[in-house]
């Protein structure tokens, strides 16, 4: 509590009027049930303590050294009883788990820790995302927190003061703790000196490292420096040494077993009885007898008081009201609710019980009720929302029992959700249920000559308990009244119960012990029951205390919660006494961590009374009901001894005392002797039921008529649970007596004792390893979690990711906790759990204080919690994922073999029968053609030619936004304004032949004119994409790097641009002084060249071809006049272009294959070309598909990007289209124009969306270019589709094709790329070795082609580089010594099945993706775009994403496109997919508003201007999570 400024001590608030006690109370709820912020809490407490203030501080410095002996008030997390009532307020931790010596343990863990600086860098976050409270707003966390505003300073200071402060607490404390007492510690005050100094001095070199002095443009850097040298540190778990085979990678699946483990060595144990179960001749045949005796003999007699709010005592039932009014309700069950031949309830039909906490009287009417009428009761939790966690698997448990019947109270029905027109809501999942109201005055007297049926007990069913298992599905354990009756017997022979006894019970007396004992055997044995509801133990904890005292009660029902909020408050009552005890049952006794528990409330309560021999702990489970409890003791007996087990052993599974390192001990109490007349045996948790060694932990089974039979209506499970035979190690079974799985873990000590160590649904497996969910929540309260969690709210459960089970951990973190805190208490909690369980914790996360999903009891709900974690919707402030240090069975990196020569992988292949990877097109030199090419060398003279053959023949049409023509271009209109052009270059610019000029158009026919102005003039045309108007500071240095680059002596452009570039806002992006001469090409003067330039050779020069990489890499590659030539004729070869044909182009016409569609192909074959500009579907989505039908064209190019926009954009309005009349039948091809892998999921959307509207499946098809050769594949008309085929991406990595069938894991899908162009050949080739490589290999596609590039066109024309990418010639297998160009991608040939139109088969070629991009991590190859995709795939709200690597580290970038609040969801998403499938950690994550991912306008992603961004920090990202 140190943290709270004037927190009254308890005997502060002793002193304080009842009056402003029962209102400081009553604040707590409001804040416990959430309808007060914490703000105003503290507004209203203090103006409450406001007038008692002076004496609160008095009393606050002396009460401090009392403080420090009581914990503080905590939340009772597990199974508070009240659904109503969620829990305390109190920043203190969960008592479940509450033990001073482990505290102490996870102090020594961690200062070990200490030496070793921490040097995990803190994530980094947007403010906006996550503001928790307004008190940390001042300081956003991207600023440099050295930066001296008042804010930080105060902040100094109070973390200073409250480091001070729990100084002083320690001190008292430790003294203390030396002089061996063993009272609780209060949960703030656990560190000692040392321990502090080592905390503020680690959290100090965090800040240092992280955020304080680091110059703002390094910051990410810096922090990368410093994960770099986290992950330097050598792992602590080795990588087990094993062999690869190089032909097939393994997976070390589960990491062999540590040779040095402890086994067990006992002897196999036998199974232990209990005492026989006494004949007591007065014992009634059946439950139902005993209440009828009682009710009808001892009418009188009391049998249950409830209390009212304040924990006085409001009513009391009687044995004779019990009798009457369940006799009263189950004549109205089964004679009023239908008609006499139609009764709605018959014997044997299930109905639900739905009562709230506070009302036992009117549950345990219902329940007799439900008996006497033999209907089988299943009793539930009130439901609070239509959407209530766990709510739905509840609905599945009433549906499977076929209930259409719900009992419930007057005052319940009325609380119920309900719907607009007052009906109770729908509730997810349930079936539809008959609401019957049971209170006294809507029941019907039965006939004096109306008698129940009670029957001896047998194995009938009587009553169905739920639960809820590890996954969070909901069964329902089914009792037989025999069960019902026999369990009764034992509970009484165990207990010594005896008539008229008292027992206080507050446990929830709907099911498990609160039911058995204080429902069965008070009625059983004729005892009085006082139930104490949990909105009672809320106000005022010590209620259940003063019951026993005032009743003199003998007995009394708690949980471990319950004795610590009774020491809590107990300074309110001096004079409690509690020696009519003789016997407090602690029910959860089976929690490991009770112990300390137990002896605090003895230490604390000896003196009121209490003996040593009345605490019985005592396990149970739903299945095998009570399993043992220990007996009252005999007055001054010894008490039993305790264990103290070594967690390492126990994470093997065997028993091992521990001496040696007693942070790593658990110390666990017994919980007593097998219960009369049963048998018990402890076998292996998994596989078959063999029995265990007597010193290894397995799971309890217990044989005996006393536990459940099955679980409703499933069949198999019940097998599995409750008909167990045991067998022995040689495997024959233990006798025929079947044995029921209890859920518990544990052995059987010295003198028959039992001990449990957990609960089989807490049991996380990892590595062969066994670590107990509790016991990690436990260390993570221990690590100082009152200024982090939320109430001691933590969570921990596996998940299975890579082979293996991982350890997530999730806390609520408090309103107040600052991002320093938070982060501080993550590292920590890491060391803790690393050091006392020797396991890593895959991802640790906090979310925002009252969000995870709660049980109706207000505990968490783990199975929802981990459902939510899974599908990213658990929403987190705070992540800190470790994949490094606990996923070790990664398979080890691929070392490269040292080279193998070429020749003998030459030989190899041939003996292997492999052929060598190789494929062409059409020979060109068959293929007849008019004399149209013999003629024209040059395409300027094409032109001239065609604009006196067929001056009116249209080339161009122009399109704007609304399909309306804008401008077209007959053959002699674009000779004519090439003319003018090329005067206006002669006149006005000076120029020479082979002068260069840059060509700045938008897209239009323009652009085309001043291309063949430039070829009229002799000059060499450069496009370059103009410049955008909005984003000038981007757009703008590209062009003026293309200008500088391709030394222009000039810029032809339109008046528009022309102004833009001589700007105000260009000059802030570049120099505008010194551009060249710019032209405007609006208003020509009529005039004409005398004659047109006419190159003297066809290698002669005809244009520049300028782009940027993917990589951010500008070249320009020089296109001779013979390979335009050659290439318009490979292009209309394939697509069969003549003059009569009209083709439809959606392109950007500035480099590559989009310009020479755009450009100079029309002219080449004379076809008409219809012109699309991209940017104009922006308006107008539909704007090209529309076009397609209104021309009824058959062949049109488009790129990835405008394939993308309309099937994403027109998805939703096929039929809008449709109605339209829009129609694409007539499409024959439908050819995306790219330079990368083909994108088959988009091809195969877009084919599919538009099949409706008559697209043919077969249309769609794609080009591959590179920068060497811009056309080497293309689909055309004629030839077989292209082909697909599934390949294997784990052997991809090793750069080895390996096919396998749809479906198989880990395969990928490609597309051939088009068909190969005539004249042009592809050879695959090592790019190490530059050998041909055999059909089976990944390989860089090299080609040869008469349209191949003639170079790059560089300033210092550098010549290796020249003659590396494009004459090259392979290192062997060439007789002739072909020159190849490389086109730096890598790819394959497979031979089809499909005839080619030469007649042979035909050899497919697969592009995999560009080498440059490539990822070599270790020591194998990835594409980003693979893992790109797997991460896409993840979550909804991922728009997009890339990836890059640094240094050695694996970054992924993701786009959020929802709300910010879901950015930390997709951190360890991410990581798991990776991880999965692609067997890689994920260094760091960067969660990113959507568009920053550059693209360009091809729709590729460039990564490395992205990845410079990141470097440089200018990406402004929602959240950075290193995973450390």
């Amino acid at each position: 509590m140190a943290e709270r400024g004037l927190e009254p001590s308890p005997a502060a608030v002793a002193a304080l009027p009842p009056e402003v006690r029962a209102q400081l109370a009553e604040l707590e709820l409001e804040l416990s049930e959430g309808d007060i912020t914490q703000k105003g809490y503290e507004k209203k407490r203090s103006k409450l303590l406001s007038p008692y203030s002076p004496q609160t501080q008095e009393t606050d410095s002396t009460g401090q050294k009392e403080r420090n002996q009581t914990p503080a008030p905590t939340a009772a997390q597990t199974s508070a009883p009240s659904k109503y009532h969620r829990s305390r307020s109190g920043g203190a931790r969960d008592e479940r788990y509450r033990s001073d010596i482990h505290t102490e343990a996870v102090q020594a863990a961690l200062a070990k820790h200490k030496e070793q600086k921490m040097a995990l860098p803190m994530p980094t976050k947007r403010r906006s995302t996550f503001v928790q409270s307004p008190a940390d707003a001042c300081t956003p966390p991207d600023t440099s927190s050295a930066s001296e505003d008042e804010g930080s300073l105060r902040r100094q200071a109070a973390l200073s003061a409250a480091l001070q402060q729990s100084l002083q607490n320690a001190e008292s404390w430790i003294n203390r703790s030396i002089q061996g007492s063993s009272t609780s510690s209060s949960a703030s005050s656990t560190l000692s000196h040392g321990e502090v100094k080592g905390t503020s001095g680690s959290l100090a070199d965090v800040f240092a490292n992280t955020r304080i002095g680091v110059p703002v443009n390094s910051r990410v850097s810096t922090k990368i420096q410093q994960l770099l040298n986290t992950l330097k540190r050598p792992k602590r778990p080795p990588l087990k040494e094993f062999f690869v085979d190089d032909s097939e990678e393994i997976v070390e699946g589960i990491p062999q077993p540590d040779p040095n483990q402890p086994k067990p060595e006992g002897r196999q144990m036998t199974p232990v009885k209990g005492e026989p179960l006494g004949v007591i001749c007065n014992w009634p045949p059946a439950l139902e007898s005993a209440l009828q005796r009682w009710g009808t003999t001892q009418a009188k007699c009391p049998c249950l008081t409830g209390l009212d709010v304040t924990g006085k005592p409001v009513y009391t039932l009687t044995y004779g009201k019990l009798w009457s009014r369940s006799l009263k309700l189950a004549y109205t069950l089964l004679n009023k609710l239908g008609t006499k031949n139609e009764p709605v309830l018959k014997p044997g039909d299930r109905v639900a019980l739905v009562y709230p906490n506070n009302d036992p009287v009117m549950f345990m009417v219902a329940f007799y009720g439900c008996l006497l009428a033999e209907v089988i009761p299943v009793p539930i939790e009130v439901p609070l929302t239509r959407k209530d966690a766990g709510g739905q698997q509840i609905g599945f448990l009433l549906g499977s029992c076929g209930i259409a019947l719900a009992l419930t109270s007057e005052i319940c029905l009325k609380g119920l959700p309900k719907t607009q027109n007052g009906e109770i809501v729908q509730f997810k999942g349930w079936p539809r249920l008959k609401w019957v109201v049971t209170d006294s005055k809507y029941l019907s007297k039965p006939p004096k000559d109306w008698q129940p049926h009670i029957s001896p007990a047998g194995t009938e069913p009587a009553y169905i308990e739920y639960k809820t298992s590890k996954e969070g599905s909901v069964m329902g354990v089914t009792v037989s009244r025999l069960a019902m009756l026999s369990h009764c017997q034992a509970l009484s022979q165990a207990c010594s119960y005896s008539e008229g006894e008292t027992v206080v019970n507050v446990l929830d007396f709907k099911k498990d012990a609160g039911l058995w004992h204080g429902m069965f055997a008070n009625v059983m044995n004729k005892m009085h029951t006082i139930s104490v509801p949990y909105s009672v133990m809320k106000t005022c904890p010590l209620s259940w205390v003063q019951r026993v005292h005032a009743h003199k009660a003998k007995v009394a029902l708690v949980k471990c919660r319950d004795l610590h909020w009774a020491m809590m408050a107990h300074r309110d009552q001096r004079d409690v006494s509690l020696s009519s005890l003789r016997m407090l049952i602690v029910t959860d006794g089976a929690n490991p961590w009770s112990v300390s528990s137990c002896d605090a409330f003895l230490s604390l309560f000896q003196s009121h009374g209490l003996k040593p021999e009345a605490i019985c702990p005592c396990a149970t489970s739903a299945e095998a009901m009570t399993i043992a409890i220990r007996r009252p003791g005999v007055p001054g007996a010894p008490l039993p001894g305790r264990a103290i087990l070594s967690m390492n052993g126990l994470s093997y599974g065997v028993i091992r005392v521990n001496t040696e390192d007693k942070n790593s001990a658990l110390t666990v109490q017994d919980v007593g002797h097998v219960m009369p007349g049963g048998m018990m045996c402890i076998v292996k948790p998994d596989g078959l039921p063999q029995l265990c060694k007597t010193d290894e932990i397995g799971e309890i089974c217990v044989s005996s008529r006393t536990g459940g039979m099955m679980y409703f209506g499933l069949a198999g499970v019940t097998k599995n649970t409750f008909e167990v035979i045991p067998v022995t190690s040689s495997g024959s079974p233990v006798g025929d007596v079947p044995f029921i799985r209890s859920g518990l873990l544990g052995f059987v000590g010295p003198g028959s004792l039992v001990f449990v160590v957990g609960k089989m649904d807490g049991l996380l497996m990892v590595s062969g390893r066994r670590h107990n969910a509790d016991d990690i929540v436990a260390t993570g309260l221990a690590v100082e979690s009152i200024k982090t969690v939320y109430r001691g709210r933590i969570a921990v459960f596996s998940v299975s990711v890579f082979y293996d089970e991982r350890i997530v951990v999730v806390a609520e973190q408090r309103p107040d906790a600052s991002e320093e805190d938070s982060f501080q208490w993550m590292s920590r909690v890491l060391q803790a759990i690393d050091t006392i369980h020797q396991v890593g914790v895959y991802c640790l996360a906090l979310v925002p204080a009252n969000t995870l999903p709660k049980t109706p009891l207000g505990g968490i709900h783990i199975s929802q919690t981990k459902q939510l974690f899974l599908e990213g919707s658990l929403h987190p402030c705070n992540i800190l994922m470790c994949p490094h240090t606990c996923v070790t069975n990664l398979p080890k990196p691929r070392q490269k073999q040292p080279g193998v020569g070429p020749a003998s992988v030459m030989v190899g292949n041939l003996v292997a029968g492999k052929r060598i990877a190789q494929a062409a097109g059409r020979d060109l030199g068959q293929i007849e053609e008019n004399d149209l090419v013999r003629k024209h060398q040059f395409l300027a003279e094409i032109l001239q030619w065609r604009a006196q053959a067929t001056p009116d023949h249209v080339l161009y049409v122009l399109l704007n936004a609304k399909g309306t023509t804008v401008c077209t271009a007959s053959c002699l209109q674009l000779h004519k304004r090439a003319e003018r052009i090329a005067s206006v270059l002669g006149d006005k610019g000076h120029l020479n032949a082979g002068d260069n000029v840059v060509l700045l158009y938008p897209p239009g026919i323009e652009l085309i004119a001043a291309f063949y102005g430039c070829l009229y003039a002799g000059c060499i045309p450069v496009t370059v994409r103009p410049p955008h108007a909005q984003n000038l500071t981007a757009t703008l240095p590209t062009v003026r790097m293309v200008v500088d680059v391709s030394k222009a002596a000039c810029v032809l452009t339109t008046q528009t641009l022309m102004r833009l570039l001589k700007s105000r806002e260009a000059a802030a992006a570049v120099d505008v002084k010194t551009w060249p001469a710019i032209i405007d090409t609006d208003d020509l003067p009529r005039k004409r060249l005398p004659q047109l330039y006419k190159p003297p050779t066809p290698e002669m020069l005809a244009y520049l071809d300028f782009s940027v990489s993917t990589t951010g890499m500008l070249t320009g590659v020089k296109m001779s006049h013979s390979a335009v030539n050659a290439l318009c004729r490979a292009i209309k070869l394939q697509c069969e272009l003549y003059s009569s044909r009209q083709i439809a182009i959606c392109l950007d016409p500035y480099c590559g294959l989009g310009f020479a569609l755009w450009c100079l192909c029309s002219v080449y074959s004379g076809h008409q070309s219809v012109l699309i500009p991209p940017m104009e579907l922006e308006s107008n989505l539909s704007l090209w598909l529309a076009t397609v039908n209104q021309y009824k064209i058959r062949d049109t190019f488009c790129s990835y990007s405008v394939m993308e926009l309309c099937t994403k954009g027109l998805g939703s309005q096929v039929e809008a289209l449709k109605t339209r009349g829009i129609n694409l039948s007539c499409i024959r091809t439908c050819v995306v124009v790219a330079e990368e892998r083909p994108r088959v999921t988009l091809q195969q959307s877009f084919s599919k969306l538009f099949k409706d509207i008559g697209l043919s499946p077969r249309a769609v098809s794609t080009t591959f270019g590179s920068r060497v050769n811009v056309a080497i594949c293309l689909q055309g008309t004629s030839g077989p589709d292209p082909t697909t085929v599934y390949v294997d991406l784990k052997s991809l990595r090793h750069d080895r094709v390996r096919l396998v069938e749809r479906g198989a894991p880990q395969s990928l899908l490609l597309s051939e790329s088009g068909k190969i162009l005539p004249g042009v050949k592809v050879v695959i080739v090592n790019p190490e070795t530059k050998g041909p490589v055999g059909d089976s290999h990944l390989g860089e596609i090299w080609v040869n082609s008469p349209h191949t590039a003639s170079g790059y066109y560089t300033i210092y024309d550098s010549e290796t580089l020249q003659a590396d990418h494009f004459n090259t010639r392979l290192s062997f297998g060439d007789a002739a010594q072909t020159l190849w160009a490389r086109t730096g991608y890598l790819g394959f040939v497979r031979r089809t099945e499909l005839t080619a139109a030469t007649g042979e088969r035909h050899d497919a070629l697969y592009v995999v993706g560009a080498l440059d991009e490539t990822l070599e991590l270790r020591g194998l190859r990835y594409h980003p775009i693979d893992i790109e995709t797997s991460v896409s795939r993840v979550h909804r709200s991922i728009a997009e994403c890339a990836v890059f690597t640094w240094t050695n580290l694996l970054v992924v970038v993701v786009e959020l496109c929802g709300s910010e609040q879901e950015a930390l969801d997709l951190v360890p998403l991410v990581t798991n997919v990776v991880l999965e499938e692609h067997y890689l950690i994920v260094g760091v994550v960067v969660v990113v508003d959507p568009g920053v991912v550059p693209i360009n306008s091809r729709g590729e992603k460039q990564r490395m201007h992205l990845r410079d961004s990141f470097l440089a920090d200018q990406l402004d990202p929602i959240y950075v999570a290193y995973n450390m």
